[in-house]
């Protein structure tokens, strides 16, 4: 399962530009990654997981804006279709795998 978080949080007052700062801080923290400005991406076990990130995001969104929080299969996330300057990308679906000896 893959979760992904999106956000739109005001930015017009240098205090609120520093809450937004923190909360995309804190996505990278957790384990985040950028996928575009405002939508972070994680890779995350299980539901369970999901669950567990979601809380705590929910801790740390600062009081102004909004915050969707979206769960997707393997199979959802491999359907994503990405384009760049109108042309079709490839998606690296790989995951970093721990290799244990």
């Amino acid at each position: 399962m893959w979760t992904v978080v999106m956000f739109d949080l005001p930015v017009v007052t240098k205090p609120q530009r520093r809450r937004a700062t923190k909360f995309r801080n804190e996505l990278l923290n957790l384990g985040f990654e950028m996928a575009q400005f405002s939508v972070y991406m994680k890779f995350s076990g299980s539901r369970s997981a999901v669950d567990t990130l979601a809380y705590r995001i929910r801790s740390r969104i600062p009081p102004e804006g909004n915050v969707s929080i979206l769960a997707l299969t393997d199979k959802q996330y491999g359907q994503m279709q990405v384009f760049n300057g109108g042309a079709r990308q490839e998606r690296d679906t790989s995951r970093g795998q721990l290799l244990l000896f």
